[in-house]
């Protein structure tokens, strides 16, 4: 946890990954790509303090003990969520899986929380791995990637028919949340692959699952606070935003962050640190000390104490089932983190609403 202040913290970094990119995991003739994907990630740390940068070899295949002291020793978090992305087209073992991801959190009780994921170009196939991977690793979440390449195919979206039974599975396995990659591109995937448009679509007919956004459609962020703005069970996933704009473009993250408050509201926008992009250390010291830059953001919602402690755990801990000790918790008038009805298009009498 994190105190400053007085005020106690309970942090939930509900996006963060354990990869190995390095040249013994290229796969045979996509080495360009392999290689080409780890330095565009790299090339993107580069927007936090210079005193964080790591070199492109710890980056490729940072270890065990880097993770766990950088995120729980040094970095104050409680609990983090492994958000897997695959690969296997450039990477001979996959480039972050649930296999590994879950086995680290094995050797560590109580730390992690093992999300899976689904392809459903993958068929029938992909959907029995899908119930394998939550009978294996108890899995509430998934972490879908629409634009990664599939035997040729450059990408798919929430609206194609085959998506649709694989959500229709994750419904019936137990699954209650689904962040979708939907923000910056990585060479060499294509940008229009992760449009913010298909969300929309699978949210209103899936009302009983959340979807978390991740990185809030960057570059679109008009495009996801009107989408979001109306669905009550789409969320803010703050990944990339706290740490790809706080540090380096101070006045775009103070419109972004204003933008997200007013359309989509503080109880439905959740930390992520992207680990190992960037540290949690840093974005959770500077984000408790953040606020407004000047009165130019004064049509924005102001931001308390409150709204900073639900978005660095209270909301993601309240998705996830995570007991929160009392002296985290709010004060009574201080809001319910993770209420569907908090966006500005969403009235609490609405049928969805009353299903989070």
């Amino acid at each position: 946890m994190y105190e400053k202040d007085g005020e106690k913290y309970f942090v939930v970094d509900s996006h963060m990954h354990y990869w190995n990119a390095g040249p013994d995991n290229w796969v045979p003739g996509a080495e360009q790509y392999a290689k080409g994907w780890i330095e565009c990630f790299h090339a993107y740390q580069g927007l936090g303090p210079p005193e964080t940068h790591w070199p492109i070899e710890k980056f490729m295949s940072y270890t065990e003990d880097d993770l766990m002291k950088d995120v729980f020793q040094d970095g104050y978090v409680d609990v983090a969520i492994f958000q897997p992305t695959y690969l296997t087209e450039w990477y001979r073992e996959g480039f972050n899986t649930t296999e590994k991801n879950a086995a680290l959190g094995a050797k560590h009780p109580g730390k992690f929380i093992a999300n899976t994921r689904f392809d459903p170009r993958d068929g029938d196939d992909g959907l029995k791995k899908l119930e394998e991977n939550v009978a294996r690793y108890g899995s509430i979440g998934l972490k879908l990637y629409t634009a990664e390449w599939n035997n040729g195919s450059r990408g798919w979206t929430l609206k194609d028919p085959a998506a649709y039974r694989y959500l229709e599975k994750a419904q019936e396995l137990g699954i209650k949340n689904v962040h979708v990659h939907k923000g910056p591109t990585i060479w060499p995937l294509d940008k229009d692959a992760f449009d913010v448009s298909d969300v929309d679509h699978a949210a209103t007919d899936f009302p009983q699952l959340n979807f978390i956004v991740e990185h809030v459609g960057l570059p679109r962020i008009e495009d996801f606070c009107f989408m979001a703005t109306q669905e009550p069970n789409v969320y803010a996933g703050l990944s990339v935003v706290i740490g790809g704009l706080m540090h380096a473009r101070p006045k775009f993250f103070a419109k972004v962050m204003g933008e997200l408050l007013f359309w989509v509201g503080e109880d439905k926008m959740t930390f992520g640190s992207d680990y190992g992009i960037w540290e949690p250390k840093w974005q959770i010291e500077g984000f408790v000390d953040w606020d407004y830059p000047s009165d130019e953001f004064s049509d924005y919602p102001r931001v308390t104490t409150a709204t900073k402690k639900k978005i660095l755990g209270l909301n993601a801990a309240k998705l996830y089932g995570i007991e929160v000790p009392q002296e985290f918790q709010l004060d009574q008038g201080e809001g319910e983190p993770a209420a569907r009805d908090d966006s500005v298009g969403v009235s609490s009498a609405s049928p969805a609403a009353s299903l989070g």
